[in-house]
């Protein structure tokens, strides 16, 4: 079995309301969905959401990188060959983490296809029974953030994410505090400056108002690469912390284990480059008895699903936030969302059954 072809879809995915986080606001998600076919008729999907700030890469730059460097390179290798597969992405190209994520994503829905096999039984097996999602509040005002979260108990949710990092800090001790106050106390709290608050200075001058307000972490407070920080934060507070935008690969996963830097790590397969690196990551902090969490781009059904078997087949990570075509407004597939929970189903692959008038409606 060899890859023979593979189709570039640059979609614009619409969201429901603008979301916003401290570094951007986002009014659509571009996402870049590759069809991968083989030379024996099987079908399988990828997807790339790449970020300036987060994985170096744009949205424009990942269609000409898979196009004219990465592809080229991956006809006529066996899906299976993902260790193989890897090495000659990453002796193409130094980082571009999203747009290698694309191809290993698909590369796993067609080895699932291939064995008749759900992607997690591949990985792990099922160890979960399902995955709890939280809501995720984006940035606003502190009392409709408020609000937005006590309808989102009503609805079942028991875990709310806080996007925060706003330069006015009283803002965002006012948010937090406000939040915890309207929801009580035995709703999660989970609280994300996506970098924001820039200096572990700021950062403790925040955490030390809100301390007792029983949140889960805090995560990345402060610049990604200033792991050092972080340890400084993580030895003055008693709230744990998580880094997501400081760790991309082995070389940050060892630094923040030999540092001590964090409680939790946020790994997000645009970051590592996909399933196969992740899982790399994920066994790392196993031996260091760090907990990790499955995040993120807000990404469509493809790679959500993608996320969620990594999440389910592995004990060490203990959340998620792949909550993302909960705020697309027409995605390419249905998920099984119920209420704060998404199951999985048995299907081969990912198990997504992708919509193709909408692949060609959304495409740009």
């Amino acid at each position: 079995m060899k890859i023979s072809k593979i189709d570039i879809y640059p979609i614009k995915l619409p969201l429901i309301k603008p979301f916003v986080i401290a570094y951007d606001t986002f009014l659509d998600m571009p996402s870049i969905i590759i069809r991968v076919e083989t030379d024996n008729g099987l079908v399988g999907y990828g997807e790339s959401v790449p970020d300036e700030h987060v994985t170096g890469e744009s949205f424009y730059s990942t269609i000409a990188l898979l196009k004219h460097n990465i592809i080229p390179k991956i006809i006529g290798q066996n899906p299976f060959d993902i260790e193989k597969i890897h090495k000659i992405m990453n002796a193409t190209v130094k980082n571009a983490p999203a747009a290698k994520a694309a191809i290993d994503i698909a590369c796993y829905d067609m080895m699932g296809k291939a064995t008749n096999q759900p992607l997690y039984n591949l990985i792990g097996g099922k160890y979960w029974d399902f995955l709890e999602i939280p809501h995720v509040l984006s940035i606003g005002e502190p009392k409709e953030m408020a609000y937005e979260a006590k309808e989102a108990t009503k609805k079942g949710y028991t875990t709310i994410k806080i996007k925060v990092g706003d330069k006015d800090l009283c803002k965002d001790i006012e948010r937090i505090a406000l939040i915890r106050q309207i929801v009580g106390r035995n709703v999660k709290l989970r609280v994300d400056a996506n970098q924001g608050w820039v200096t572990s200075a700021k950062a403790l001058t925040v955490l030390k108002e809100i301390e007792d307000c029983a949140m889960d972490w805090i995560e990345q407070p402060i610049l990604a690469d200033d792991i050092q920080g972080h340890k400084r934060i993580r030895n003055q507070i008693n709230i744990p912390v998580m880094i997501d935008e400081g760790l991309h690969g082995e070389k940050e996963m060892l630094e923040i284990i030999n540092s001590e830097a964090a409680d939790f790590i946020n790994i997000k397969l645009m970051k590592s480059g996909g399933i196969y690196p992740a899982l790399r990551l994920v066994h790392q902090a196993k031996m260091a008895n760090i907990q990790c969490q499955i995040g993120s781009m807000v990404e469509s059904s493809i790679a959500s699903l993608a996320g969620a078997h990594l999440s389910i087949a592995q004990s060490n990570i203990i959340s998620n936030e792949l909550g993302g075509p909960q705020m697309i407004s027409n995605d390419l597939a249905q998920m099984d969302y119920q209420k704060n929970k998404l199951y999985l189903s048995e299907k081969p692959g990912l198990g997504v059954d992708i919509d193709q008038q909408k692949l060609k409606e959304l495409k740009v």
